[in-house]
């Protein structure tokens, strides 16, 4: 829970007028962070780079997917990834083991990224160098989806001891996804609880037609098609339809 997105505030029952108050300025701050996603999504197209926003729970298995990604995809892209978390260079470091240029943001009490982070977090990579861009979002169901960051896609991984029904308690989130990864599908034989159709009934619900794709980082169960999506992606954006001018 942090200040930025005001979900640390404890007067959010207060007065009719508190509550305006908070919304205005919470509305202002959503405003600023838009503009300079935009700005960093222009940046991102002069340069060819396709980005994704990684969003999950804490241990949903973003930093094992990205692992197993670099793997998956054999050279076939040049990948660079920001990574939010409140402390510690633990996961920038697993990626870096991995041959992959990661930057870390440790954003102290956010519990999400912004605009602003990743622009700064931009200055770190070579750009030029690179094809595919992964921003593994601070790990929160709630805030994170509320925060352009100048990325193309939203992908959210929902993993198997999660239970099948967060996309019904977490639908801003899951209504944001343009992929959803049902990860850590080699748990599946243990955990039957876990309906991966009823997961994505739930995504239905909530009047999202995006691919729901089942995956395994440890087994290399799912990680061909999730690969293709990828590289789909990249290409779309090197389309002349998709380079904005100037």
């Amino acid at each position: 829970m942090c200040d930025t997105c005001g979900c640390a505030r404890s007067d959010h029952a207060g007065t009719v007028t508190e509550g305006r108050r908070i919304t205005e300025g919470l509305g202002g701050l959503l405003q600023a962070n838009d503009q300079q996603a935009a700005r960093n999504r222009a940046h991102l197209d002069r340069h060819g780079v396709f980005a994704v926003n990684l969003m999950s729970s804490p241990g949903a298995g973003k930093t094992a997917l990205l692992e197993a990604t670099a793997g998956a995809l054999g050279g076939n892209l040049r990948i660079g990834v920001i990574v939010g978390d409140l402390e510690t260079e633990n996961d920038a470091d697993r990626l870096r083991a991995c041959g992959l240029p990661a930057v870390q943001i440790c954003t102290g009490t956010a519990c999400h990224l912004d605009a602003r982070m990743v622009h700064e977090a931009l200055h770190g990579l070579e750009l030029d160098r690179l094809d595919l861009l992964f921003i593994e979002n601070v790990g929160n169901l709630v805030c994170p989806a509320s925060f352009d960051l100048g990325q193309h896609c939203n992908v959210a991984l929902l993993s198997t001891p999660e239970g099948d029904d967060k996309p019904a308690k977490y639908p801003v989130l899951f209504r944001a996804a343009d992929l959803v990864l049902l990860t850590k599908r080699d748990l599946a034989p243990y955990m039957p609880e876990f309906d991966a159709g009823r997961a994505e009934g739930h995504v239905r619900q909530l009047g999202n037609a995006a691919p729901v794709l089942e995956v395994s980082a440890r087994s290399g169960e799912g990680m061909a098609p999730w690969a293709d999506w990828l590289l789909r992606g990249v290409a779309e954006r090197r389309s002349p339809a998709t380079v904005p001018e100037g």
